[in-house]
């Protein structure tokens, strides 16, 4: 074999020690499913935070006020639940990110909060958000569309909904601001 060869075998043999050794370290810190049909299941989008022009533009359309529950979902790092606690109101924050509640749970600490800002770790397509009288999103505009069922199931007539920048396909919003470059949009779930 010549010098040059023999490095290129020696080369690919390093990568490819190297790819198992990782490899085996990452699966090495996962846990195993319970069963063969229980995956964990990832974000559908990346954390984007709304900025508070915009928070506070969502929270003034919706009327929040202390009597209210907010739900957020996909919470991010708790921005919106924690505004809207400080306005008094109730507020709880969905994420299916553990990273992410973490940092919304150090976030209303921060601001102070903790009594009326929750964060839970779940999966938002599944969440029992049946107390909210706010609904504020910040998804895509499919997982609207998606979400749009189980929220004029589980949530009573009233509640209102506020989305930014994504709309609901074909439900008409009663509202439409621009804020600073943004879109926010405002419903009601009607009476059943």
């Amino acid at each position: 074999m010549t010098g040059g060869f023999r490095a290129v075998l020696l080369g690919a043999a390093i990568v490819t020690a190297l790819s198992c050794s990782t490899g085996a370290a990452a699966l090495d810190g996962m846990q195993a499913p319970s069963s063969p049909l229980q995956t964990e299941r990832r974000p559908d989008v990346i954390f984007v935070p709304t900025r508070e022009v915009v928070i506070d533009a969502m929270l003034k359309a919706a009327k929040v006020t202390p009597a209210d529950v907010v739900y957020d979902l996909g919470c991010g790092d708790g921005r919106i639940v924690v505004a809207a606690a400080k306005l008094g109101a109730r507020a709880v924050g969905i994420d299916i990110d553990p990273q992410r509640i973490k940092e919304a749970n150090e976030n209303a600490a921060k601001h102070g909060v903790t009594g009326k800002a929750t964060f839970r770790q779940e999966d938002l397509f599944e969440a029992d958000i049946r107390e909210a009288t706010v609904v504020t999103l910040y998804l895509l505009p499919s997982l609207n569309v998606k979400l749009r069922p189980r929220l004029l199931e589980q949530l009573k007539p009233g509640t209102r909904i506020v989305s930014h920048d994504f709309d609901m396909g074909d439900w008409a919003p009663e509202e439409t601001i621009e804020v600073d470059g943004k879109t926010v949009y405002l419903w009601t779930v009607p009476k059943k």
